[in-house]
């Protein structure tokens, strides 16, 4: 069962990035150890149904909820989910299906039901304990970068993290991409400081003026990142934060986000009627 929730071209492409077992467990084996795929497959349920980890079937699954949260937590740690999420890219780039010219930003609440790190007071939700997903993606909507915060930090603060976030996309020959020509952002990045610090780095800021009526036509390319936003939530587990653990809930969303990238890439190799 295990094997149709972890589709086998994402599998093909998660299997090299995983590191090998502790030495502990190939000196003492003692009970044996559950396959890597079907620990993927107990993430990839949570992340989808939103259960809690405790709450895993095994016996749908293959392994305890519990396993598969031991699992996410090394795999983490081992930093596989970022090197998952730029080999995605590369792979897009390659395709030509990355637009890199123009980018846009956006930041999204969800409350957070545990403390934990990067978890604030949510001035969009009375205050309650809340943190931030912040997004930048290209021109289609594909996520270049995602990362969290509290839920009291200021957009404008974070404009420039998710660049910074963007992993050096390759694919072509030449020097790998990582910024954008123009960045669309609305109102709430309306700040001239930060205008100022996205044209030092040879970025064109394309940010919507406060005070000034609706009407500026930025928001024909703005609205992919309001879109992907959606397409992340559908992700049941990234509705709400569970995970006390900021890390792991940042693992989560890169997960979503390659997912996101491999529908995409399904979708244009897939052949025509």
């Amino acid at each position: 069962m295990h094997d149709d929730l972890v589709p086998s071209d994402l599998w093909e492409r998660v299997a090299p990035l995983l590191p090998p077992a502790p030495e502990w467990r190939r000196r003492h084996p003692g009970r044996l150890r559950v396959p890597d795929r079907t620990a993927l497959a107990g993430i990839l349920y949570v992340l989808r149904t939103g259960v809690a980890w405790r709450d895993v079937p095994a016996e749908t699954v293959g392994c305890s909820g519990i396993t598969a949260w031991r699992r996410l937590r090394d795999w983490t740690e081992a930093g596989v989910w970022p090197r998952l999420h730029a080999a995605l890219l590369a792979e897009l780039r390659r395709a030509d299906l990355l637009d890199l010219d123009d980018c846009a930003v956006d930041g999204s609440h969800v409350r957070a039901v545990k403390r934990g790190d990067h978890v604030g007071p949510s001035p969009v939700d009375r205050a309650r304990p809340g943190s931030k997903h912040h997004l930048i993606v290209d021109r289609h909507g594909t996520p270049l970068a995602v990362t969290l915060t509290g839920g009291n930090r200021h957009d404008v603060t974070q404009l420039l993290p998710p660049m910074d976030a963007v992993p050096p996309i390759r694919g072509l020959r030449g020097r790998p991409r990582r910024k954008p020509r123009r960045l669309y952002a609305d109102r709430g990045y309306d700040f001239d400081k930060y205008r100022r610090l996205l044209w030092k780095r040879g970025i064109k800021p394309m940010i919507a003026r406060r005070g000034v009526a609706h009407g500026s036509g930025l928001g024909k390319v703005r609205w992919v990142v309001e879109r992907t936003f959606a397409w992340l939530h559908q992700f049941k587990r990234l509705r709400t934060r569970y995970e006390r653990r900021a890390d792991l809930h940042q693992g989560l969303l890169e997960l979503a986000c390659t997912i996101i990238c491999l529908r995409r890439l399904r979708k244009a190799l897939r052949p025509q009627q």
